[in-house]
């Protein structure tokens, strides 16, 4: 299993068609059910946003980048930015409900 944590913020134009993109990513997910993996996104006050993705392969790899919403939603994403994408592998320090469990 492998967990990513992806943080960014964009400048305060872009935000919202930045969050509109994501959504469309989560209406695709919903529609498509792929297996193995786990994906939150949060978008904090000040524009940043937060992505946390949990696949069961231990690689990583994921049906996430295969989706077109996600394409859609990775292309112009340096230029909605005002801090760049800062990708981090992440371990589950405690988890009270949030998570699903392992």
């Amino acid at each position: 299993m492998k967990r990513t944590l992806i943080r960014y913020r964009t400048s305060a134009d872009m935000a919202d068609k930045n969050a509109e993109l994501i959504a469309n990513v989560f209406a695709e997910l919903k529609a498509a059910k792929p297996e193995g993996m786990r994906y939150l996104s949060l978008r904090l006050d000040d524009d940043t946003f937060i992505h946390f993705v949990e696949t069961a392969a231990d690689d990583g790899s994921s049906a996430l980048p295969k989706l077109a919403a996600f394409q859609a939603f990775q292309s112009g994403i340096r230029e909605r930015c005002a801090e760049p994408p800062l990708v981090r592998g992440a371990t589950i320090v405690g988890n009270y409900r949030m998570l699903g469990e392992p």
